[in-house]
This record gives C-alpha cells, structure tokens and sequence, in this order.
C-alpha cells in the first residue's frame, strides 16, 4: 500500500513539474506579466489531444470508398434502429395520415474505419459527405423533413469497443479495439405518414398507425434493419398527449417485404390510437339529444296553435340537418355507416315524425270540424222543415220550455230528430282521435328514444373496446 502510494505520489509530482516546465520558462514574463509565448504553449499542450483526433479522422477517410458498402460481398449490415417520440399531432381523418415529430438513430459498423482510440468521438454531420451510410426511408411517409433551427438537428457519434456497444443493451463480439468501429447517427425528423383507418365505430373507435423504415435500394442481402433494443427501442417523451386521442400502447415488429426489384428488410412501429369521446358528446350528441327533446314541446301545446307547432318542428328539423352536414363535413366521404351517422339518423327521424304527428293531428282535426258544420247543418234542416210541414213553431225546438208549452210534436217530426241524434254519434269518436293520437305521441317518442339510446350506448361500446386478437403483443405507454 504504501509503494503503491508512493508511486501516485511520484507521478503527480513529474506531471507538475512537466506541466511547469511547458508553461513556464525565463521568457514567460515581461514587465512582470505572462507573455504571449507562455499563452502559445499553453494552447498548444491543450490542443494536442484534438490534433491527434484530426489526425485519426483523417487517416480513416484515406483510401476509403463511399460507393461501398461494409462488408462488401460479406454479411449484411447490421442496421440498428431507436426512436424517441417527442409529439404526434395532426390525425387527420379526411386525409388519412397522421404526423409524428421524433428523435430518430441509426447504429452500424464499418471495420473499415476501425482506429486505436478509448473514447468516444462526437464529430461533425459534414463527416458524412464523406463516408457510407445507409439509405434509409420512410416507406409510408406522405412528406417528412429535417429541422434546422438553429442549426441541423443532427449528430454523429464513433464508439469504438464492446463496452460502449453494450451499454446500449447491443452486443457485438469484437476481437479487439482496432477491429470494428461503430457509428450512432441521429436526426430530429417530422414525418406525415400514411393511416388507413377504419371508422365504423366513429367517435368511439380506436385506429392502429404505423410507421415503416426500410432501405431504399439495398436489398436484405446487403442491409438488414433490426430494432436495436427489443421491446424498448421506441421511447416516448413524458407528458405525449392529443387534444383528441390517447397514444395507448406500441409495438415493434421487424419483417421482409417482397417487390419486384428483391426483398428488403423493414421496421414497423405501430401506434394504437384511442379517440377521447369528450369532444364529441359535448359538440355532437348533448345537442342532438336536446334538439330531439325540444321537439317533443309541439305535442303539449294546442292543436290551434298552428303557427307555434309549425314553427318548432321546421325549426327543429332544419337543426338537425345543419348538425348532421357540419358533422360531415370533417370526415371523410365513406360509403359505409358510421356509429354516429346511426345517431345523427335517428334524432333527425324523431324531430321529423314529431313534426309530421302534428300535421296528421292537424289534418283530423280540421276535417272532423268540417264534418260537425255539415251534420250539424244537415239536422237544423230537416227539423225546421218538419215542423214546417205540421205547422208548428220553429221556437218549439230551440228551447225546452217551448217544447213542454207547446202541441206536442208529430211523429214525423219526432223521427226526424231522433236520426240527426244518431248522425251526430260517429262524429264524436271522430273527435276524439286527434286528442288520442296526441296522447299516445306524448309516451311513446320519449320511451322510444330512451330505449334506442340505451340500446345504441351499450352495443357500440361494448364492440369498440373489443381488441382484435393480433393486439396482444402491444406495450402499454
């Protein structure tokens, strides 16, 4: 121990006296300050470990060939991939894409940079002009761009050793420090790719979103992409959010893809997406429900009040079709039916059989009054000519007590009204259905609507949180 001790305690004192020796000599000082030779010296014995490194950079560039890819005719590259998924944005059901801003690495090897160096070098983009890299796409992207403020958003990085390599949770087996060299290069990117998304259940869906890489001319023969970390090469940024969606889970899936020029190798990220149905009830269904609950008011108020009753049902129906259009109009043109065009349909039938009820309502009424004036009429006639005929006073039948004063009545006479009597029987179960056809409308459109959204809730939301069965390899976020 105390050799040992000894031993740190001489090499500290020959690094100071060296260091000493280096900054400081008989020359260092002039007119009692530091002269600009010991500020030379002092810069260039700092500077002499970043000369060797430009040394290093550039003796790995001599000779080589960017045309080529590492191993030429060997193995195919080893194309490790990691995202960090700063935000998702703009899930846009008309057009079909969504757009994810991301941090995006790539990690590979070429042995033909391999250099004797124990630490990691942070070197500058330009280094790429120089040197093969892969040529990685976005095979479902509609438009992607790099970021430039304020400068490229954008790093490469040269680890040397196994260590290094497998602190990353990736290991390669090296021979040694000068066999292989390994590059990390990352891009903050902003890609809008395409979804395909299935809206039967809209609003209470959930879409599946992915994003796939792959080359864009090397086959799997020559590059061969692999999610560097299992499970975990996809991370997202704490406090992601949508104003209209979840990010629910992920899932990472490597697989070949056969076209006519050969087969390549891709990487998938799925994103599993869940609508939040806030928006929605508060924008769409509240108010439907309301509209479809006002035109309900017709059936308590007067069958006189023609103008009011027409008023509220035109006003009603008119509603419910501007909210139906407005709902549309931010989804796209589908030939199938939606969860929500079922609502929409069905509020716009309730408003609408609530206004043709008064219209049959008004209808009864109107010819029932024109029946009563034309029996009513009917009888005044033939009892005045009755008692025409036996020459009794017409005062005879107006008032009772002209009748019980006078000669009693004929049994023409007495026939003749007994038969108005009867003609007026039909005419007043005529009068009552108007009165019943409004008593049955009052129960029977809210237990009607009641039981259709009962109905409507629990079957479509008991489908919609169905997952399919090839979700269950998904990581929760």
């Amino acid at each position: 121990m105390f050799a040992a001790f000894l031993l740190c305690t001489l090499c500290h004192i020959g690094t100071s006296i060296q260091f000493r020796s280096v900054l400081q000599s008989d020359d260092d000082y002039q007119d009692g300050h530091l002269s600009d030779n010991y500020y030379d010296r002092r810069n260039s014995f700092y500077e002499g470990d970043s000369a060797n490194v430009s040394r290093i950079l550039d003796s790995l560039l001599r000779g080589y060939d960017k045309r080529i890819r590492p191993n030429y005719r060997g193995s195919p590259v080893e194309v490790g991939v990691t995202m960090h998924v700063l935000s998702v944005s703009s899930i846009s059901e008309v057009d079909m894409d969504y757009t994810v801003d991301f941090y995006f690495r790539q990690h590979w090897t070429d042995p033909r940079l391999a250099f004797d160096y124990d630490e990691e070098l942070c070197i500058s983009t330009e280094m790429l002009d120089r040197m093969w890299w892969p040529d990685t796409f976005f095979a479902n992207a509609k438009l992607a761009k790099f970021h430039y403020a304020t400068t490229k958003n954008h790093f490469l990085r040269i680890r040397p050793n196994g260590d290094v390599l497998h602190s990353l949770r990736y290991k390669i087996p090296v021979a040694s420090l000068t066999e292989l060299i390994m590059f990390i290069l990352a891009r903050r990117l902003t890609v809008t790719a395409m979804c395909n998304m299935d809206l039967t259940f809209f609003p209470m869906d959930s879409q599946i979103c992915s994003l796939e890489i792959e080359s864009f001319g090397y086959l799997m023969k020559d590059i061969h992409y692999k999610w560097l970390e299992e499970g975990k090469s996809v991370k997202f940024e704490k406090g992601v959010q949508m104003p209209q969606f979840v990010i629910h889970s992920h899932r990472q899936k490597e697989k070949v893809i056969g076209t006519s020029t050969g087969n390549y190798s891709r990487l998938a990220c799925e994103f599993h997406f869940v609508r939040s149905m806030g928006y929605y009830i508060i924008q769409i269904y509240v108010p439907s429900i309301l509209i479809v609950i006002l035109s309900w008011v017709s059936f308590w108020l007067s069958r006189d009040a023609v103008p009011a009753r027409v008023a509220l049902g035109i006003t009603t129906v008119l509603t419910m079709t501007t909210l139906i259009s407005s709902t549309n109009a931010s989804l796209p043109k589908i030939s199938y039916l939606k969860s929500i065009d079922v609502y929409l349909v069905t509020c716009f039938v309730m408003v609408f059989s609530s206004l043709v009820e008064f219209a049959s309502v008004s209808y009864l009424t109107h010819r029932n009054s024109k029946i009563v004036r034309t029996q009513s009429n009917g009888v005044a006639e033939t009892e005045v000519r009755q008692i025409s005929n036996d020459k009794y006073q017409i005062r005879a039948l107006c008032k009772s007590t002209a009748l019980d004063a006078a000669k009693p009545l004929s049994e023409v006479t007495r026939n003749a009204i007994r038969s108005g009597v009867d003609r007026k029987i039909p005419c007043a179960a005529c009068l009552a259905a108007p009165g019943v056809i409004e008593n049955i409308a009052r129960v029977c459109f809210p237990v009607s609507f009641l039981l259709f959204n009962c109905i409507y809730w629990v079957v479509y939301l008991h489908i919609s949180k169905k997952k399919p069965e090839d979700m269950t390899d998904f990581v929760p976020i």
